[in-house]
């Protein structure tokens, strides 16, 4: 799924407008991004948890040349999925909750 497809999805199932669908979709992504920057993590019940994991500088290899490579430190972003969403990627019955509200799947 894309975000155009998600920021539609949005859009159908709340009923509004593609572009107010599109300034949610926008803030929640701004969020997590900004949690994420300022070292916080973000924990959504049911889904899963984001949160940043430290790298050590190490000495990598330019595949081209074979030349040594200094690769400093950094931080990298990491999703850690809740064990109802991994259920549910491998074939648990439950499909997420019913925000369109027809109890139909």
């Amino acid at each position: 799924m894309t975000k155009a497809e998600l920021i539609e999805e949005v859009s159908r199932v709340v009923e509004m407008t593609r572009k107010d669908s599109e300034v949610i979709v926008e803030t929640i992504f701004s969020s997590v991004c900004r949690a994420l920057h300022s070292g916080d993590k973000i924990e959504i019940r049911g889904f899963g948890s984001f949160r940043t994991r430290q790298r050590q500088s190490r000495v990598g290899r330019n595949p081209k040349t074979g030349a040594r490579v200094d690769v400093p430190a950094k931080r990298i972003p990491y999703f850690k999925p809740s064990k109802e969403l991994k259920d549910l990627v491998n074939g648990g019955e439950d499909h997420g909750p019913d925000l369109d509200g027809d109890d139909e799947d």
